[in-house]
């Protein structure tokens, strides 16, 4: 894509969401579907279903997907999907480049091992590789806006207000008002 065909695409939809503001709101979904058997979950993603489970920290095999690295990889996706539309968009080329995340997990707190060991990362770093000819200063700025308009950073370094609830799931097999 280039700088013309981002800017006709995204025109109207800026026009549409500054007059009408609530058409802006887009609800995002995943889900998961519970594999106790496996001690995990399978992901339905765009990309064909994903089996996550135990990190071997916490007593996996290794052989399912991590959450935690999904959530990275997450980060690692939105960072780059912006970071490309940001430079085009402020007329910065980009040849090449990579998006590295790491984060640190402390499995203590996962294990319920350590009362002052948090459940969760502690502590992200992200990191960008790009082969462009822009100045020190352009640079500065796409990562300035980078971080501006990623939606997985921002929720990050913002998090949300983030609910949970649990409901039983009926089936004809464990309710007798349902069996035949």
């Amino acid at each position: 894509m280039d700088r013309t065909t981002l800017r006709a695409r995204q025109q109207p939809l800026k026009a549409r969401y500054r007059t009408t503001p609530e058409a802006a709101q887009v609800i995002l979904r995943a889900e998961s579907t519970v594999r106790p058997e496996l001690v995990g979950c399978e992901v339905a993603t765009w990309a064909g279903p994903v089996t996550a489970g135990l990190h071997p920290a916490t007593g996996g095999e290794g052989d399912l997907a991590c959450s935690g690295e999904m959530l990275l990889q997450a980060l690692v996706a939105c960072t780059g999907v912006t970071l490309s539309a940001v430079a085009l968009a402020i007329g910065i080329t980009i040849r090449a480049g990579r998006v590295f995340a790491q984060g640190t997990w402390d499995a203590r707190g996962t294990l319920g091992l350590a009362a002052d060991a948090p459940v969760g990362l502690a502590r992200i770093q992200l990191a960008i590789e790009l082969d462009t000819d822009a100045t020190d200063e352009q640079l500065a700025r796409l990562l300035e806006l980078t971080e501006r308009y990623c939606v997985v950073l921002q929720t990050l370094a913002h998090p949300p207000a983030t609910t949970a609830r649990v409901t039983r799931l009926r089936s004809a097999a464990h309710d007798p008002e349902q069996a035949p």
